[in-house]
C-alpha cells in the first residue's frame, strides 16, 4: 500500500535504519544520502520517508512531501556548494528506475550533457 513501508524496499530499509547509507541530510519527511553507484562527483538521492513507487504517485497522494523532496534537493546542492546541478526523477524501468520508491537524484560537480540519455 502506498505510504506504508514495504518489507522488500531497499529505501524503506534505509529509512528504518536497517540498511546503512551515507546520510548527508535528514528532515522530518525526507532522507538524503550518497548514491552507491555515483554518476557524477556529487550524486545524492533524496527520498521521502513514506513509500510511494514513483514521483508521480508521491505528488498525487502527498504533494507537500513531494515539495519537501524538491526543497531538500536544493538544500543538498547548496550544502555541496554546487553552482549548477541537475535534479532527476526516473519513473519506470524504461527510464532507468531500479528502486521503486520515489526518489530524486541530485547530480553535479561536472558538466552535464543535454539531452541526458
Amino acid at each position: 500500500m502506498a505510504g506504508e513501508p514495504q518489507a522488500d524496499c531497499l529505501f524503506c530499509k534505509i529509512v528504518a535504519g536497517e540498511v546503512p547509507a551515507t546520510v548527508v541530510r535528514e528532515s522530518e519527511t525526507t532522507v538524503a544520502f550518497r548514491d552507491i553507484n555515483p554518476q557524477a562527483p556529487t550524486h545524492v538521492l533524496v527520498i521521502p520517508k513514506v513509500h510511494h513507487p514513483d514521483a508521480a504517485s508521491l505528488a498525487a497522494a502527498e504533494p507537500a512531501i513531494a515539495a519537501d523532496v524538491l526543497r531538500e534537493a536544493g538544500e543538498v546542492a547548496a550544502d555541496e556548494k554546487l553552482e549548477s546541478y541537475r535534479t532527476v526523477f526516473n519513473t519506470g524501468s524504461g527510464a532507468g528506475q531500479t528502486v521503486f520508491h520515489a526518489h530524486a537524484h541530485v547530480l553535479g560537480g561536472r558538466g552535464l550533457q543535454w539531452p541526458p540519455g
